[in-house]
């Protein structure tokens, strides 16, 4: 495995390169140490696209929190029967999710911050521990203008514990349209929320559409402060 000292020179060198490079690069470097973690979402069938003409069997993983919208399965159908994907499918521990519901209900998320926030530990952040656990690096579709909490992203990102996953997010600098130019070239199957002006697509309680005018994540936790708009998935 490269060193940590290359790896955050390796880094800067790559903050100018291509989604395309980047790619390459992460799957020459880590092999099947580095999975895309998918939501479906317009960025993540970017991702996948470039991902299986560069290596048709690229890792894919999905975290499947049981509140997913219907739409959302449908697309994860279209990709496997496109591109002949396998994709890895983490779900929320059983118990865990009888014994918050018994205690808190099934719409806790709607009660306080504190409440969302354990829903999304106990059906996203503990189903990607284990999907990190056979893992160097993973593959984000994140963008710097999705939201002021990702403004400082970068294309590899690197913790100072030299055991960290590396984070890799190819798209940091693309615009929203230059997402759906890339689509429409290429003919990438994506979620048919997105034509119903969902820009942001996450659990069915906690996302709605958007108006003309508001910010791309404006539907995910609406009930909620902008700078909350995160699950804890991208936390620094």
């Amino acid at each position: 495995m490269i060193s940590q000292e290359m790896l955050q020179k390796k880094a800067e060198e790559l903050e100018s390169g291509s989604a395309e490079e980047i790619l390459k690069w992460a799957l020459t470097e880590y092999g099947d140490k580095v999975a895309l973690a998918c939501s479906f979402g317009a960025e993540d069938m970017v991702l996948i696209d470039m991902m299986v003409k560069i290596d048709p069997q690229a890792h894919i993983f999905t975290l499947d929190t049981g509140r997913l919208p219907q739409e959302t399965y449908e697309v994860m159908e279209r990709v496997r029967e496109k591109y002949g994907a396998k994709i890895a499918v983490f779900f929320p521990d059983t118990k865990s999710v009888e014994e918050m519901e018994e205690k808190h209900g099934p719409n806790l998320f709607y009660k306080s911050l504190e409440l969302r926030k354990l829903c999304c530990t106990v059906r996203k952040l503990d189903p990607l521990k284990r999907a990190f656990a056979a893992l160097s690096a993973w593959v984000c579709g994140l963008r710097k203008e999705q939201a002021v909490t990702r403004t400082g992203i970068k294309k590899v990102e690197i913790g100072a514990d030299p055991n960290a996953i590396v984070k890799i997010n190819p798209l940091a600098d693309w615009t929203e349209k230059q997402v759906w130019d890339y689509i429409k070239k290429n003919d990438v199957p994506y979620n048919k929320l997105h034509d119903l002006n969902f820009p942001s697509i996450g659990c069915l309680p906690c996302t709605r559409a958007v108006t003309p005018g508001e910010d791309v994540r404006a539907g995910r936790w609406w009930w909620e402060s902008p700078e909350q708009k995160e699950c804890g998935l991208h936390k620094k």
